[in-house]
């Protein structure tokens, strides 16, 4: 359920999938990443949630806090090795094993093909897909480690292998590449007990999905008109379909890319 806030409200005491587990979030600080971070929490993990800067991730723990969890804010920048590694170092060093990791830190620099910088082609790799082979290789050298092993879900999105749009060659391509190399480490890493997923969410209520001088009255009426379901996907709605693919509900999906568009790409 979403309160009038937008955030999430409290999930019953008896939905719990995640007691006793250490969850890790990368682009917490808001959007989709700070949902994922209080649904896990409100379920009883402990959440480390990192992201770039600190003091959105101070809020993302202090609403996690407020509502009864726990959860470590964790400066890093997910496109270095070596903060890839701290983060699982400090969800280990603090609640005693990585179980679960998210990793949705994720940027966009839109522009026709032509016409798009090699700063911006550059800074995309290294966000989206760097980013994620490196998460990818930090967390899964610790859950192999593990008797219980672990579920990673990516963020991928719809754009990529699913559909297109104009000003985005750039960074669907790096999408695909997320889902592509999900897929393959899927496959890699299911015998270590580590399981593997992959959501491609489209259009959400984030200021990603907000085109240029759109308020969010002209979204909902552009959503209304042009897409299958009516409206756009709240980020509450994509935390739920991560948390399944991270619970033991999924045990046999692996390598699974799971579609949230409102029918987009239909």
């Amino acid at each position: 359920m979403t309160t009038a806030s937008g955030t999430t409200a409290d999930i019953p005491a008896a939905r719990a999938r995640f007691t006793g587990r250490t969850a890790l979030v990368s682009g917490a600080g808001s959007g989709i990443g700070r949902a994922v971070a209080l649904a896990l929490a409100a379920e009883g993990a402990q959440v480390v949630v990192a992201g770039r800067r600190r003091e959105p991730l101070e809020e993302t723990v202090a609403l996690i806090e407020e509502r009864g969890g726990t959860a470590l804010a964790a400066p890093a920048d997910v496109s270095r090795a070596a903060d890839a590694e701290a983060l699982v170092a400090a969800a280990v060093d603090r609640f005693g094993s990585l179980d679960v990791a998210v990793n949705n830190a994720g940027i966009f620099r839109g522009g026709t093909l032509a016409d798009l910088s090699e700063e911006d082609w550059h800074s995309q790799l290294a966000v989206n897909v760097t980013g994620v082979f490196l998460a990818l290789q930090a967390q899964v050298r610790r859950m192999r480690t593990q008797p219980s092993g672990g579920a990673i879900v990516n963020v991928s999105s719809n754009f990529g292998l699913h559909t297109a749009s104009p000003g985005a060659a750039a960074y669907a391509a790096t999408k695909a590449a997320v889902t592509a190399l999900s897929r393959g480490a899927a496959l890699d890493h299911i015998r270590d007990g580590v399981r593997i997923n992959v959501v491609s969410p489209g259009a959400t209520a984030t200021g990603m999905s907000l085109r240029p001088g759109e308020s969010e009255a002209d979204r909902t009426e552009r959503a209304r008109a042009t897409l299958p379901l009516g409206r756009i996907s709240a980020t509450e709605e994509v935390a739920a379909a991560i948390l399944y693919l991270a619970s033991d509900e999924a045990a046999s999906l692996v390598g699974t890319d799971l579609v949230i568009d409102s029918g987009a790409s239909l």
